[in-house]
């Protein structure tokens, strides 16, 4: 787990949180090992922002992954590890599936460890999550 951390960590510093000032970085291991980085890019309109779950996500399907073990999201959070928003958990559960792995860390050394399921135990669906072509 300490590559996957330090991905994410190393990524929330590449992070353009030009309107909230909230730092966010991810890393998503696929099923063979790779490991690919994320982080929040926001834009003046702020419905275009995409967050670091997401913008991981997306780089490592560009990069060819179709299975996934397991998600790192590190944040400067006040207390408590920050979850992933909503969207993001529903496209983590299309793309990844309920078992997915996520593991929320702030800078402190704090991590909390689910289930995606545990964190989005009612998503939308039209069937279970997609299958890799």
């Amino acid at each position: 787990m300490d590559l996957l951390l330090d991905a994410a960590r190393h990524a929330r510093d590449n992070a353009r949180p030009d309107y909230s000032g909230f730092r966010v970085g991810a890393a998503i291991e696929d099923s063979d090992g790779n490991i690919y980085p994320g982080c929040n890019i926001e834009s003046a309109s702020y419905g275009l922002t995409i967050c670091a779950e997401r913008a991981a996500l997306f780089a490592a399907i560009a990069h060819g992954a179709q299975t996934f073990r397991r998600i790192v999201v590190v944040a400067d959070s006040k207390g408590e590890p920050t979850p992933p928003c909503g969207a993001c958990r529903q496209v983590m559960f299309d793309f990844c599936g309920p078992g997915l792995e996520v593991i929320l860390a702030d800078l402190k050394g704090a991590t909390k460890i689910f289930r995606l399921a545990q964190l989005f135990p009612e998503p939308f669906h039209a069937g279970l999550f997609r299958t890799p072509r």
